[in-house]
């Protein structure tokens, strides 16, 4: 289709920039059109979600034989910097090995992409969103800065509407109902890490909302069966 075409235009387009960067001595290596373009997109990916998903689709649809590497920074790393997750390291990793856009995971990455870590991993391009990212040295310097000095950087956009802590505020803002529903399945309150004064008073609440529940369905019932006699 014409779509296709122009898509296939543009990603020809940025393979010439690659080979421009090579004989600049970006690092990228002779023959670059020629084998799978490696592209590396890195972050902590909790509660993996679908704006997740689609950031790691923007940056392997970059090039066409694109070959994406996704690294994922570890807890230590994770909780010194950014603060604590919701999922572990391991869970971390393993959600983006079953994201069909990701063709290797890269456990243990750094925070701040190096030319030591770029030449490691034979990375032709990093793909991330364009939002400045501070590094570990307290001066606000972004991450990326110097792998877009290199002309290596690719930008992919933000999922308005989603992310990591808008899930957790959703899950903050209506807390004691998923307490209750979690106690209601079998939970207990040193499961859920509520006080037993907390867990007596959300077990009335469930009590007196199951008890509405019922005064409802009773009254729409009543009401049925008044409008069927004013009908007969």
């Amino acid at each position: 289709s014409q779509e296709e075409e122009e898509d296939w235009k543009e990603a020809e387009g940025d393979v010439e920039v690659a080979d421009r960067s090579t004989s600049n001595g970006g690092g990228a290596g002779e023959g670059i059109t020629d084998r799978p373009i490696r592209v590396y997109a890195d972050g902590i990916y909790d509660l993996f979600h679908f704006g997740h998903a689609r950031s790691l689709e923007q940056a392997k649809k970059s090039f066409p034989n694109a070959y994406l590497l996704v690294g994922c920074c570890n807890d230590e790393l994770t909780h010194q910097y950014k603060g604590r997750t919701v999922m572990t390291e391991d869970e971390r990793y393993e959600s983006l090995r079953h994201c069909k856009w990701v063709d290797e995971v890269i456990p243990d990455a750094p925070w701040v992409v190096t030319e030591e870590f770029l030449n490691k991993h034979n990375i032709d391009f990093v793909a991330h969103d364009s939002l400045p990212y501070h590094d570990a040295s307290g001066a606000s310097n972004d991450v990326y800065e110097f792998v877009k000095k290199l002309g290596k950087f690719k930008e992919t956009k933000r999922t308005e509407g989603i992310s990591t802590s808008d899930i957790i505020m959703r899950i903050v803002k209506d807390y004691n109902e998923y307490v209750m529903r979690n106690l209601a399945r079998g939970y207990s309150r040193n499961d859920l890490g509520v006080s037993y004064v907390k867990e007596k008073r959300l077990r009335v609440n469930m009590g007196l909302k199951t008890l509405r529940d019922k005064v409802k369905q009773h009254q729409e019932k009543v009401g049925e069966k008044a409008m069927l006699a004013s009908l007969c």
